[in-house]
């Protein structure tokens, strides 16, 4: 029988993904076929910066490739808040979009949970943050967990990469994650810079957090209502409905430095 080494981070599957040698077993899910399909295509198409899949085991959990490197995990080091770090993860979503042009969306199906509400042509991850990010020397090398790929607009996908991780989140909720202060205004504009948006699309960007924070936890909530442990876990030591209460507030009277910061 292959050793199962338990791998620590996320939440959805805490608890639920292990290594066995070179290989990652994870728990599937009912669009692994087509997140399959897609992560073969990817590196098909020159891009290293996604697990390889392997196939679904008998029990149903599916297997990929382990990526060597560093997942930075709550409190977050100091290494995974630099602006250099910020940046690489930036220009890695924008190489994986690059790569995901030309996939064949027919017959595949996605989940909706996380997904960009006005939709797109290009393949977004979705869930973007640190604890899906492969680092080496604190530069991002791979994305983790697509299980929220969606079809979309780049823009949403950086988006919630940057709610996540320059972050756009008030004081008290990021301590609590291990955010050390910062100007994150300055932040979100080197993730506007690396991915190379045009004024426009700086402008959707700020449109498209404005209905990430007006949304407020929504995702989350459902979770929870679900019944889902892990969620409820994470819902109560972040302080519940309040968090998002509160970053809505935060959100709406900060907003213009990061809309100003853009232009």
């Amino acid at each position: 029988m292959e050793h199962e080494e338990l791998l620590a981070g996320g939440i959805a599957n805490a608890g639920a993904v292990v290594r066995v040698g070179r290989h990652v077993l994870r728990p599937s899910n009912p669009h692994t076929a087509s997140i399959h399909r897609f992560l073969s295509y990817l590196a098909s198409a020159g891009f290293d910066g996604a697990p390889v899949p392997v196939g679904i085991e008998p029990d149903g959990r599916e297997r990929l490739e382990f990526i060597d490197g560093q997942v930075a995990l709550p409190p977050y080091p100091e290494w995974a808040q630099s602006d250099p770090s910020l940046i690489s993860v930036a220009q890695l979503i924008r190489r994986f979009h690059v790569g995901s042009q030309g996939f064949d969306l027919t017959g595949c199906s996605w989940s909706s949970e996380m997904a960009d509400p006005s939709g797109g042509d290009v393949l977004c991850h979705n869930d973007v943050c640190l604890e899906n990010v492969v680092f080496r020397d604190g530069i991002a090398t791979a994305l983790l967990d697509f299980d929220f790929a969606a079809p979309g607009r780049p823009v949403y996908d950086l988006a919630q990469f940057a709610r996540m991780c320059v972050p756009i989140d008030d004081d008290v909720n990021a301590a609590k994650l291990g955010w050390v202060p910062a100007d994150r205004p300055a932040r979100l504009l080197l993730v506007a810079d690396a991915f190379g948006l045009d004024p426009a699309e700086r402008r959707q960007l700020i449109e498209v957090l404005d209905a990430s924070m007006a949304a407020g936890g929504a995702f989350v909530r459902r979770r929870v209502e679900a019944g889902d442990p892990n969620f409820t876990a994470m819902w109560d030591a972040m302080g519940g409905a309040e968090r998002f209460d509160r970053r809505r507030l935060w959100w709406v009277e900060h907003r213009v430095r990061f809309a100003d910061a853009l232009t």
